[in-house]
């Protein structure tokens, strides 16, 4: 059996990747591929529950070396329990976020030194790494003020400030650079409909 295939998209607050995540996943099962649609920090019932601790409570709950344990703590289960299943079935996987967050929220944006992250990644993710990750990039302001519009900027994340969010979209911008081999950047401006179509442009070629 062929396994299948594990797309995953970043980026920061107000990029828009749930939206453009669900129409993907809706894209890919109308043309007849089996595919599900995850998150993270989530995506598996020990998952979700780590989640809960994760998004919630004040900005500096956590260090962000602590941060980031939490969170692979959070990314094994979620590959033990959803991801390596479903791909060992031959079924898709298109994830909201996943190991590049990390690097870019815990590294970029708290400061946890960068070869922590990558030895939990070796650790946890191992050869598990998707085929495509595509990084939607929004300029801070824009995202912070989509989110806030959604009712969505209560978040520990989301309520970190702009210094921490342009951190954030520059290790995003940094992973992208660095290991171009399966990361698009995606211009996130525009209508939805323009976004997908860039997302469309990047997906396709692995069909």
């Amino acid at each position: 059996m062929t396994r299948g295939q594990f797309i995953t998209f970043e980026g920061g607050e107000g990029a828009g990747k749930s939206t453009q995540v669900l129409r993907l996943v809706a894209d890919l099962r109308a043309r007849g591929i089996d595919v599900i649609h995850t998150r993270e920090p989530g995506g598996s019932p020990g998952a979700e529950a780590i989640r809960a601790l994760v998004v919630s409570g004040d900005a500096d709950r956590w260090s962000a070396r602590t941060e980031a344990l939490l969170m692979f703590a959070s990314r094994s289960d979620h590959l033990e329990k959803t991801i390596r299943p479903a791909l060992d079935a031959g079924v898709w996987v298109v994830c909201d976020r996943f190991a590049d967050s990390s690097r870019a929220y815990q590294g970029a944006g708290g400061g946890a030194a960068p070869e922590f992250i990558e030895a939990l990644e070796r650790a946890v993710v191992g050869e598990d790494q998707p085929v495509l990750t595509l990084i939607l990039d929004l300029p801070v302001a824009v995202g912070l003020e989509r989110a806030l519009a959604r009712g969505q900027a209560d978040t520990r994340f989301e309520s970190k400030g702009l210094a921490f969010h342009q951190r954030l979209r520059d290790g995003f911008g940094e992973v992208a650079m660095r290991y171009p081999e399966r990361r698009r950047v995606i211009d996130a401006t525009g209508s939805p409909d323009d976004v997908y179509d860039r997302v469309w442009a990047a997906v396709e070629p692995i069909l």
